[in-house]
């Protein structure tokens, strides 16, 4: 078990340098997910203090970021040295492959004391990325076999590679307590916890909101991929059925969900009062739009501590959100809940009659975000477990990567009824559990 120990964060957890690898996402700059986002604040800080750190990114990055196909990816991306490989396109196989261009490539060079590989679905090729006898830990994520976007091929598959995570790796990350309790529960592991962290901002402006036709406090916000794990289709159907005056503003694309996007763009047709942004890349005016929001309404479901959510909290965006466990062991009391589109009718009209508690109810959250989800004591925990794991601390042998057959009665996707919603509520701190690693970062 290690922890922090109350000393100052951001200055290192030991002596000498690693090499360090970040395998398995799109890459850096981050412009994507939450994946990206916690390579950038992680990898730029353990670059910080003097590690090379090394980030697998696919090639053509910049120039979709650009929107010109003549712009040439970086080499480096503060202190991070960047490599991009090419990836076969398609919703099956782009993250596969690129994976493996990135485990022929250590298999080539061997630069690195330990591989962090993000994503579960990566599992069949860590015995590649182990490679010359390198350690691999493995950011779990989510429930990824719970997405809508894939069918009962994809599911089997995700829940295979969940257990050949468990079996090869030698460290798993879990980024919240609710996933940290299912692969304790699935398959008797203990795991690192981890979670991301998030800025806690100041005064953003609005200048930006005028062209998009918009006043502050003057409007609903959704920053999600069109995907139906984050029921933007229910938000979207909630607020269609309520007498909402304030428009709501829906951010997010999604390259594989044409159905879905089709009906939630039908819903807004009949709707003048719902806007689709489709996708905001500048970061400076996604922050004027969360920070100037009179609610955000977050729908993720599978996806453990969303660093979605993290940034509205630290706009101090007041929040309604879909009720699951993951989302109140975030949020805490201080935000409100939804299950179903049923529900949103009164909240939207709650909140309207009364801006100013949702200010209060924003800053409360920022305030939970500045104590518990901080970006230094997050690398602190990186830090102390890629030593660990270049020492020769491993897991790997410890399980079979056979689901213990359990019934769960505690699914952390299920929507919390009211009695569960106290238990539910934890906070975001980690605890302490005879079966789990864990690292204290919040």
């Amino acid at each position: 078990m290690q922890e922090n120990t109350g000393r100052t964060t951001g200055q290192g957890t030991g002596s000498g340098v690693l090499r360090i690898g970040m395998i398995g996402t799109r890459g850096v700059p981050a412009a994507y997910g939450g994946f990206e986002t916690a390579i950038e604040e992680i990898g730029s800080r353990l670059a910080g203090r003097g590690h090379d750190v090394v980030v697998h990114c696919r090639r053509g990055n910049a120039a979709k970021l650009s929107g010109d196909p003549t712009t040439p990816d970086p080499s480096t991306h503060r202190g991070m040295r960047l490599v991009h490989l090419p990836a076969v396109h398609g919703k099956a196989v782009e993250t596969l492959s690129h994976t493996t261009m990135s485990g022929l490539r250590h298999l080539a060079r061997r630069d690195t004391d330990v591989n962090f590989v993000f994503n579960p679905a990566n599992a069949p090729l860590l015995p590649l990325l182990r490679g010359g006898g390198t350690p691999v830990v493995v950011h779990v994520d989510g429930l990824d076999w719970k997405r809508g976007k894939w069918g009962p091929v994809g599911r089997a598959y995700y829940r295979r590679a969940e257990a050949l995570s468990v079996r090869w790796a030698d460290a798993l990350i879990a980024d919240a307590i609710g996933i940290q309790d299912y692969y304790r529960h699935e398959f008797d592991v203990g795991t690192t916890m981890l979670s991301y962290g998030a800025p806690v901002l100041g005064d953003i402006g609005s200048d930006a909101l005028a062209g998009l036709g918009l006043a502050p406090h003057g409007y609903h916000l959704v920053v999600a991929r069109l995907e139906p794990e984050n029921h933007v289709e229910m938000i979207v159907e909630g607020y269609h059925r309520s007498s909402a005056t304030l428009p709501l503003v829906v951010v997010g694309t999604a390259p594989y969900a044409a159905d879905y996007i089709d009906r939630i763009e039908r819903t807004a047709a009949a709707d003048p009062r719902i806007r689709l942004l489709g996708g905001v890349w500048d970061q400076d005016v996604l922050n004027q739009l969360y920070g100037n929001a009179l609610t955000y309404l977050h729908g993720h479901s599978v996806g453990g501590t969303n660093p979605s959510l993290l940034r509205a909290m630290g706009a101090a965006a007041s929040t309604l959100a879909y009720d699951v466990v993951f989302n109140r062991e975030v949020l805490g009391a201080d935000a409100r809940y939804f299950g179903d589109a049923e529900d949103l009718p009164a909240l939207l009209t709650a909140a309207e009659a009364d801006p100013a508690d949702q200010l209060r109810r924003g800053e409360r959250l920022a305030v939970r975000v500045r104590e518990r989800y901080d970006w230094d004591r997050v690398t602190d925990g990186y830090e102390q477990l890629a030593r660990r794991v270049a020492a020769g601390s491993s897991t790997r042998g410890t399980a079979t990567g056979r689901r213990t057959g359990r019934v769960w009665a505690s699914d952390p996707t299920a929507r919390r009824s009211p009695a569960d919603a106290p238990a539910a509520a934890r906070g975001g701190a980690p605890r302490e559990t005879a079966a789990a690693e864990e690292v204290r970062v919040l």
